[in-house]
């Protein structure tokens, strides 16, 4: 048992003197006075971050054309829903002309398709197909099976340090979305 694993029951200890009772339900996290500054545990998440990328994106040519950035669009498409080019160029922090090509790309392929925007004939909205949102699921389940696979391989505590983490981490990922929030249509 370990101060990790706040969901066994028992005594615990914290160094010298006498153990201490645990709830068994978790609470708050308090900063250690030893806890790492943010510019330390940032690095460290990077590297971690970094480290697992290829166990997520899985191996060239699986899935054709699928590279990380046009992964990157269906997701925004499945998560956003139909949006003009520009708004997608937004989303994903990258060039209007490089997101243009992309869509060629994937219309090409058969994962979007294009429509007429109805607020200005001019322009069109893009929106994943079946056969998109069904790749999309099958892409994302098989990365999720590879990164469940590597978490097999830790012990008990570490996957339960890693389930605290969670609200942090999808916190952190929030506001990065939130940084490229609805731009206008």
């Amino acid at each position: 048992m370990t101060a990790l694993d706040p969901t066994t029951p028992g005594p615990t200890t914290s160094g010298p003197g006498p153990a201490t009772p645990r709830s068994a339900a978790p609470g708050p996290v308090t900063p250690s006075p030893t806890a790492p500054n943010s510019a330390e545990l940032a690095e460290r998440l990077r590297t971690a971050l970094q480290n697992l990328l290829p166990a997520l994106r899985g191996s060239r040519g699986e899935h054709g054309d699928l590279t990380p950035s046009r992964q990157a669009a269906l997701g925004a498409l499945a998560t956003h829903g139909s949006m003009r080019i520009s708004t997608l160029a937004t989303r994903l922090g990258i060039a209007l002309p490089t997101t243009s090509r992309m869509v060629e790309l994937l219309d090409a392929s058969g994962w979007i398709e294009r429509t007429p925007d109805p607020e200005d004939r001019r322009a069109s909205l893009i929106a994943l197909t079946d056969t998109g949102r069904e790749l999309l699921g099958a892409v994302r389940h098989e990365a999720a099976a590879r990164l469940a696979t590597r978490m097999d391989k830790l012990s008990p505590d570490e996957r339960q340090a890693l389930f605290a983490a969670l609200p942090a981490l999808e916190s952190l990922a929030a506001d990065g979305s939130a940084a490229a929030a609805d731009p206008e249509r």
